[in-house]
């Protein structure tokens, strides 16, 4: 065990220990008195020492010390009750610590670094032995974890683990933390400090690698930057949970369906590492049995199967589902089966000395388990779910009544296409035919021997006749078991047929799509050259639009839905397409999750991985393998029947329904694998796919019993002097020189992958959007790029700590790139006042409302990252001018806007951009006149009274605050004086107007704007008591500002009161705070208002206001302060 480290004199120990093993920094020491020297005098009177004295009694017979080189002193830490215990400490020692410490510079670095290690290690066994009985602890880490990263209380801890960063080659020992929602690192060591707080949605590589500096350590890599944490006791269970957390992460902020209210991983605030271990499990569990997502595994039993067909017990595990019990041997591939519940009548236990039963289904079979641990439970267990699943009906249907009718005139088609257009004809004496006829009678031995239909077994047998092909009248029944899609059906009688109903005459968008696509799927075979195929495509494919309208409908879909059509009867094939949809292709057919065919670009990663393993030769003659992306995309979205005859394809079909996506990776491999002389003597992309495309041409299949009219065999077929390669022979190499490859392993890959395309293409969103930004603003690209996550991470910010956010909604990747990512007013209102400029301002709430509300444009109730910056640009690094008009405009905004509601588009959050009218509006705002000053409204006096507040606001705190103070004061008054002549002009001229024109009031009140201390009338200090002062102000406003009798224009004439209005009663008006400014439609005849060009020329005459606005800001640290303070917002 480890210990805690305690010093130790080793000069006064040599004659009580012996050195068993030692190197520069550890000695592995036995006492004497054991082992081999115990029968000796020393070993004797050590061993009575032991004996007696109460003090060393419990001394352990092992330890390892830790020295530094040239130092006398020693630390004891760890000790052994055996050579095997303290052998296992050692080796550990030995491949994680040994190589890191040679990078310290001083032996008080080492002491200090494997102390805290040792530590590190003691804590993390108890922690692990205890977190689930001792509660006390755990607490004691989520108070931890709260005081070192600041994060809400709402974060949910997950897990923690002592662990090694490393910062360059120099490691820092402490604890990582996991969360919901970020990835957390505390060290601290010598006085030096290390703090990390990582994101789950921006990481985007996960991966455990090992170095010559590293024996094992996971890989984060978040913005392009790797980070490595090692020395784990527990790697893989840490590895995993990343992986659970990260995947979740995505899943829940990308593919916002996937967890609906009763999914236990739903709410976000009740994560724990139990309930994402199981929801590992169950995922592996029905990725392996191909089951449907609402079956979970409920119990696992370790037990012997009797297999009949080779006359032995089969180790493996029996796992109950709600509805299914399933076994697979312990490899995993040589043998498992599929029993549904309701096929199971009775269960017995024939000898309680094996601990064995009987399982007897329907069909006159029997399954024999023994030495199950606890069989009677599982008896039990079966015999409850029996009794509570009853027996579908659909399973017992006639096949002639399985056609539902829809409407009055259509029908679902109750046959296969091929055995329509093709029948089956027993009497042909082709030699194809009786080749046919052999694998006809391979496979009712095979059924014979190990069963046919629900409850086959599956063994490595079954592949080898699937590898050589499967015979034309087998195929739909074979590729209905071994996707699973019969237990779909079974489980859901009736379903497709009410389908129907419900969607026809219906019209969506996925129904125009469909309708184009129809007649370009599989055209040249007979079955859709007629009505009777293209309606049963139709059908087929409205039904899953109806089902899925997260999926819907998209490309590749019409072809696959053809080859299904042929081999398998109407319903058959919906189902089929929903195994393949939902389960076998995850994500392949997903609008919803960042783009389309997500999951044939993680396939294409795999691939590419793969064939670096595998194809070195090829991945050194051609170093960027992203050609291979784009050649092998069809390979994956169609399983190969875009690119190989209808009569290969369905071979490749055949093997993908067994394998899954391995046997297309496979198949991928050896392909290449074929072409790799002619690859390599490629110069360029396009002497490579054309290699591809004559290779593709030259795959026969000539045990095809199809008839030529059918066949899509390319027109050299005839042509001797071409070599030609049967499918059959292509897809056996490829299983004997890649079938190694594991399933378990492509799914690592997946997740693994799946990080790295998602952020791939977030990266590449986020380049177009700044590419089009650029050219509007005056930040540089780094500032830009990250303005970019702060306004991306606040979107996520707002969705961390809530369940089913309606924020989430605000991502829409089917959108435009500028529109993808967009925030509502209180996400916006959090952002805008984390990078404002100033220090404080008691109206921040009200500004950046009003911000929101300027800057959203199209009225929509959202604001994208184009607008956002645009107006921070003003804010950041425009002219004096174009700031004051900002804030000018800003306090134009009505009440009317300023609700916060979201009002969507209807054209927005469509599946499909109209990319005409995108340009259109892209061409107008390139043709959008600059605004004129002129044009701006007129500001009135309530608006007015909250612009001169959001000004003393601003100057609040800074270092000429008192001169600022006066300078606005100064300016109102000027403005009121220049108010009042003009309105005194109206009045003595026979013809009146509304209000006084700027020109004229601006070259009447000329005079006074040269003095930069305007002449103050008599009558002002005694007035100034109603003017609305800003908080904490230094200056007295008695002396300068403008009193409410100023604003009054009779103000000479009449006394003023506290509560005076413009028409001598009383009014709020200028006791109403900014939050809720009056509409200029509300002003009346007698106030009054002034135009943006009086503002403005009023405060050019005023220099420190001018210098305030035009003092450069430090962009980079408002950033780094935002990006700081951004998690520790409240939401």
């Amino acid at each position: 065990m480890w210990l805690k480290p305690e010093e130790v004199l080793l000069k006064n120990a040599l004659k009580l220990w012996v050195t068993e093993k030692s190197n520069d920094y550890f000695v592995l020491q036995r006492r004497r008195g054991y082992g081999e020297d115990s029968g000796g005098l020393t070993g004797l009177l050590v061993g009575t020492l032991d004996t007696v004295f109460d003090s060393t009694a419990k001394v352990a017979p092992f330890r390892i010390l830790h020295q530094t080189p040239d130092s006398q002193v020693y630390w004891n830490v760890a000790c052994g009750a055996s050579l095997e215990e303290i052998s296992q400490h050692w080796d550990w020692l030995q491949q994680n610590i040994i190589r890191t410490l040679s990078v310290f510079d001083s032996g008080e670095d080492i002491t200090s670094f494997v102390q805290g290690k040792i530590r590190g290690l003691i804590a993390e066994e108890r922690s692990s032995a205890c977190d689930e009985e001792d509660p006390e602890r755990f607490r004691e880490a989520v108070l931890r974890f709260e005081r070192l990263f600041g994060l809400p209380q709402r974060e949910k801890l997950v897990t923690y683990y002592s662990c090694s960063y490393w910062r360059g080659r120099v490691p820092n020992q402490g604890w990582i933390y996991l969360s919901t929602n970020f990835l957390c690192f505390y060290s601290y060591m010598l006085g030096n400090e290390v703090k990390l707080v990582f994101p789950w949605d921006e990481v985007s590589r996960l991966e455990r690698t090992s170095n010559v500096l590293l024996a094992e350590s996971i890989r984060v890599r978040v913005r392009g930057e790797d980070h490595f944490f090692s020395m784990l006791m527990r790697l893989q269970q840490t590895y995993l949970i990343m992986q659970q957390l990260a995947d979740y992460a995505i899943v829940r902020f990308f593919d916002k369906e996937t967890f609906h209210a009763e999914h236990p991983l739903a709410n976000p605030l009740h994560i724990t590492q139990r309930a994402l271990e199981i929801h590992a499990r169950n995922q592996s569990f029905r990725a392996f049995f191909r089951l449907a997502q609402e079956e979970n595994l409920c119990e696992v039993y370790e037990s012997f199967l009797w297999v009949p067909f080779s006359h032995v017990n089969t180790l493996g595990k029996i796992c109950v589902s709600e509805n299914y019990l399933c076994y697979a041997s312990q490899d995993g591939s040589q043998c498992h089966l599929i029993i549904p519940i309701w096929e199971i009548f009775s269960v017995e236990l024939p000898d309680r000395s094996t601990r064995a039963l009987t399982v007897c289904m329907r069909g006159k079979r029997a399954l024999r388990f023994s030495e199950v641990r606890d069989f009677e439970r599982l008896a039990a267990t079966i015999r409850r779910k029996c009794g509570a699943v009853g027996s579908p009906q659909h399973s017992f249907s006639n096949p002639d009544e399985e056609g539902v009718m829809v409407g009055q005139s259509q029908a679902v088609s109750t046959e296969a296409l091929m055995n329509v257009f093709h029948p089956h004809d027993a009497e042909n004496l082709d030699p194809k035919m009786l080749k046919e006829r052999m694998k006809e009678q391979s496979w009712q031995i095979h059924f014979a021997e190990y069963g046919r239909g629900t409850g086959m077994f599956c063994t490595k047998k079954t592949r080898d006749l699937i590898v050589r092909g499967v015979p034309e009248t087998l195929r739909g029944e074979l590729w209905m078991l071994f996707s699973g899609a019969v237990h779909d059906m079974t489980s859901n009688p009736g379903y497709y047929g009410r389908l129907l109903e419900e969607c026809m005459g219906s019209s969506s968008l996925a129904c125009d799509e469909i309708e184009r696509d129809l007649h370009r799927s599989l055209p040249e075979h007979p079955a859709f050259q007629s009505d009777t195929g293209i309606s049963a495509l139709r059908r087929v494919l409205t039904a899953y639009a109806h089902r899925n309208p997260k999926i819907g409908y998209c490309q590749a879909m019409n072809i696959l839905t053809s080859v299904l059509l042929l081999y398998a009867k109407e319903e058959e094939a919906f189902w089929l397409l929903v195994a393949v949809c939902e389960r076998m292709l995850p994500d392949y057919f997903n609008r919803r999750i960042i783009v389309c065919f997500l999951g044939a670009l993680v396939d294409q990663a795999v691939f590419e991985e793969l064939i670096r393993e595998h194809l070195t030769q090829l991945t050194e003659h051609m170093t960027d393998l992203s050609f291979f992306s784009s050649v092998s995309l069809s390979w994956f979205l169609t399983l190969f029947i875009s690119v190989l005859p209808i009569e290969s394809a369905v071979n490749v079909v055949d093997c993908f329904f067994y394998d899954g996506i391995k046997a297309i990776l496979q198949l991928g491999l050896a392909v290449l694998d074929y072409n790799m002389d002619n690859l390599l003597c490629c110069h360029d992309d396009a002497e490579a796919v054309t290699v591809l495309n004559r290779f593709f041409d030259n795959v026969t299949n000539k045990d095809s019993p199809l008839p030529a009219t059918v066949q899509q065999a390319s027109a050299t077929a005839n042509d001797k002097s071409i070599q030609r390669v049967d499918i059959s022979d292509l897809i056996k190499e490829a299983y004997e020189k890649y079938g190694d490859i594991r399933t378990e392993e492509v799914e690592n890959m997946r997740k693994r992958n799946k990080l790295y395309v998602i952020q791939t293409l977030e990266d590449t969103t986020k380049q177009n959007v700044l590419r089009v930004v650029a050219q509007d603003v005056k930040f540089s690209a780094a500032q830009l790029d990250e303005l970019y996550v702060l306004f991306k991470r606040q979107h996520f910010v707002s969705c961390y700590w809530s369940v089913s956010s309606p924020a989430l909604h605000n991502h829409d990747p089917s959108l435009p790139y500028l529109d993808q990512y967009q925030l509502d007013q209180s996400q916006f209102s959090s952002l805008f006042n984390l990078l404002q400029q100033w220090t404080t301002h008691t109206h921040l709430q009200t500004l950046a409302r009003s911000a929101f509300n300027l800057l959203d444009e199209n009225g929509d109730g959202l604001v994208n990252f184009k607008e956002f910056v645009s107006g921070l640009d003003i804010l950041y690094n425009r002219s004096f001018t174009e700031k004051l008009k900002f804030l000018f405009k800003l306090h134009l905004q009505s009440d009317s806007a300023d609700d916060g509601v979201i009002r969507r588009c209807p054209e927005k959050g469509r599946a499909k951009v109209d990319l005409q009218e995108y340009l259109k509006q892209w061409q107008e705002d390139l043709q959008r006149r600059e605004e004129n000053i002129k044009d701006l409204p007129r500001i009135n006096q309530v608006q007015f009274i909250g612009l001169t507040k959001t000004l003393y606001g601003l100057f609040h705190g800074d270092e000429e605050e008192e001169s600022l103070y006066r300078a606005v004061a100064r300016v109102t008054s000027l403005l009121l004086r220049m108010e009042e002549v003009g309105r005194k002009l109206q009045e003595g001229s026979p013809q009146k107007t509304p209000q006084t024109s700027p020109t004229s009031s601006q070259s009447t009140a000329q005079q006074p704007d040269v003095s930069p201390t305007p002449p103050i009338s008599p009558e002002t200090p005694a007035e100034c008591e109603d003017t609305p002062e800003p908080p904490e102000s230094p200056v007295s406003q008695r002396e300068t500002a403008p009193s409410n009798s100023d604003i009054t224009p009779n103000s000479a004439s009449r006394p003023s009161t506290p509560t005076s209005s413009p028409t001598g009663t009383n009014s709020p008006a200028l006791d109403t705070p900014t939050d809720t400014p009056s509409s200029p439609s509300a002003v009346r005849d007698g106030d009054w208002s002034f135009s943006f060009e009086q503002v403005l020329a009023s405060l050019l005459n005023e220099p420190c206001v001018v210098r305030f606005f035009e003092r450069a800001k430090d962009t980079d640290a408002l950033i780094a302060r935002a990006r700081k303070n951004q998690l520790k917002d409240k939401h």
